[in-house]
């Protein structure tokens, strides 16, 4: 329901949104819905089945897994802020979110997706410290060092994300109440608002940028000492070794950060929100299914934890099965054979 400034009936205030996504008939949207759940119901299986075998596997317990579990972590909470309602709205015919659910929900993204942008950061100073400075590496990154390096990245996090939800829904919403977006998003929003949004653009612009080329710059001052301690080994298995354990991290990094600073970081970004929405879908759904295939299929660590952890649930099933369908005498008597 609209409400109505006193004295000026031309001034429209709203208590709800309309979140248009995607446009097209009845088959276009039924297509989309069964992209969006296929790659939610992906991502949720695979950061879940990496939580678990990182969780599980003592082999596992080190800075560079513990990293790589609470990355897991980001990826289904912030895919799961979004995919949801985003499918639920596939087929409504109303397509409302609340004013506090579009706040809450721009709040959380943001914290979540500011909070990544710094743990690929610190899992770069990981790799830096493991490879440049071993003898060091077990004093510098122990326990409560990675502990805190972890709360850090929520706290900048819940930083940025106070800042821009505050400044972004301190503003009057009276032009219209449909947001050009599929979830809800600091460039859609500003293009309802009817005052004066230039404060806005320069957080999102400035903070953002500031985020993005300090941790960006963070990873290639790591990398490039990483590089050259690289060249200087003589074993062609140690670099080999170097480059497996790094690649995949920097392929997140390449993915994320590319897609990120297209849509935040760059001037024009909140005039294009056509391309802004396929952007959204890559870094809201398909990165997060990507980067647990990614770092499963190029680590022998994670596989061979899935293998003994598959071996493990098999031999219990085994087990089970015997104890359900065997006789407990027949039993005892075919283990005396």
């Amino acid at each position: 329901m609209p409400l109505h400034r006193d004295g000026n009936l031309s001034m429209v205030y709203y208590q709800d949104f309309v979140l248009e996504g995607f446009e097209g008939g009845l088959e276009t949207q039924a297509l989309l819905f069964a992209v969006f759940l296929t790659l939610y119901m992906v991502t949720v299986l695979g950061n879940l089945t990496m939580t678990v075998v990182i969780t599980l596997d003592g082999r596992l317990h080190s800075p560079m897994y513990f990293f790589l579990k609470n990355l897991s972590f980001l990826d289904l909470c912030y895919s799961s802020v979004i995919a949801p309602n985003a499918l639920a709205n596939f087929f409504s015919p109303s397509k409302v979110i609340t004013f506090a659910g579009c706040a809450t929900q721009l709040f959380f993204f943001s914290l979540l997706v500011t909070t990544e942008g710094f743990l690929l950061g610190v899992m770069a100073y990981d790799r830096f410290m493991a490879i440049c400075s071993p003898l060091h590496y077990p004093v510098t990154m122990c326990h409560s060092a990675c502990t805190r390096l972890v709360l850090g990245s929520y706290c900048g996090g819940c930083l940025n994300s106070v800042v821009q939800t505050t400044f972004t829904f301190r503003l009057p919403f009276c032009s219209s109440n449909r947001i050009n977006h599929f979830f809800c998003d600091v460039p859609p929003l500003l293009q309802l608002a009817c005052g004066n949004t230039t404060i806005n653009k320069l957080l999102l612009f400035g903070i953002c940028g500031l985020i993005i080329m300090g941790v960006a710059l963070v990873i290639l001052i790591s990398y490039g000492y990483i590089t050259v301690t690289i060249l200087r080994m003589r074993s062609a298995a140690g670099r080999r070794k170097v480059f497996s354990t790094c690649g995949p991290h920097m392929t997140s990094v390449a993915l994320f950060f590319g897609t990120v600073f297209v849509m935040y970081a760059q001037p024009g970004a909140i005039e294009s929100m056509e391309q802004g929405k396929v952007v959204s879908v890559f870094y809201t759904l398909v990165i997060p299914m990507l980067n647990p295939l990614i770092y499963s299929l190029r680590n022998k660590d994670v596989q061979e934890a899935l293998q003994r952890l598959g071996q493990k649930h098999m031999a219990t099933l085994r087990m089970c099965w015997r104890k359900t369908v065997c006789p407990a005498g027949w039993m005892e008597a075919s283990e005396r054979q």
